[in-house]
C-alpha cells in the first residue's frame, strides 16, 4: 500500500522560512516523479515544483522560482520543499505527490498524493 506523509508546515512570518517533508512508503521514490502542489482557500490545487525519479531534473512554479527548492534523499525515501522568503500568498495546504516516468505539472498525472500540512504566513 503507497503512502505518502507530508510534515513541516506551521505558522511563519513574511519573509521566513519552512521546510517541508513527505516520506513515501510502499514505493521507491526513485523511480517516480515526485511532485509538490498547493491550495489556498477558495481556490483551486495547484503546481509547485516537480522533480524527476533520478533528481536530475526540476521544475518550478513561477511563482516560486527562486525562492522554492525541491530536492529528494533516495536513502530516506523522502522529497523535501525548502521555501524561502515566503509571502502571505503562499498560505496553502501543501500536498506531495508521485507519478511513474516523466515529471509533470498537471495535477491529474499524479497517481498517489498525501493528505496534505498546512503553511500559515502571517505577522
Amino acid at each position: 500500500q503507497v503512502q505518502l506523509v507530508e510534515s513541516g508546515g506551521g505558522l511563519v512570518q513574511p519573509g521566513g522560512s519552512l521546510k517541508l517533508s513527505c516520506a513515501a512508503s510502499g514505493l521507491t521514490i526513485s523511480s517516480y516523479a515526485m511532485g509538490w502542489f498547493r491550495q489556498a482557500p477558495g481556490k483551486g490545487r495547484e503546481f509547485v515544483a516537480t522533480i524527476s525519479g533520478s533528481g536530475g531534473l526540476t521544475n518550478y512554479a513561477d511563482s516560486v522560482k527562486g525562492r522554492f527548492t525541491i530536492s529528494r534523499d533516495s536513502a530516506k525515501n523522502a522529497v523535501y520543499l525548502q521555501m524561502n522568503s515566503l509571502k502571505s500568498e503562499d498560505t496553502a495546504v501543501y500536498y506531495c505527490a508521485a507519478k511513474r516516468g516523466l515529471l509533470a505539472t498537471t495535477e491529474s498525472r499524479y497517481e498517489y498524493w498525501g493528505p496534505g500540512t498546512q503553511v500559515t504566513v502571517s505577522s
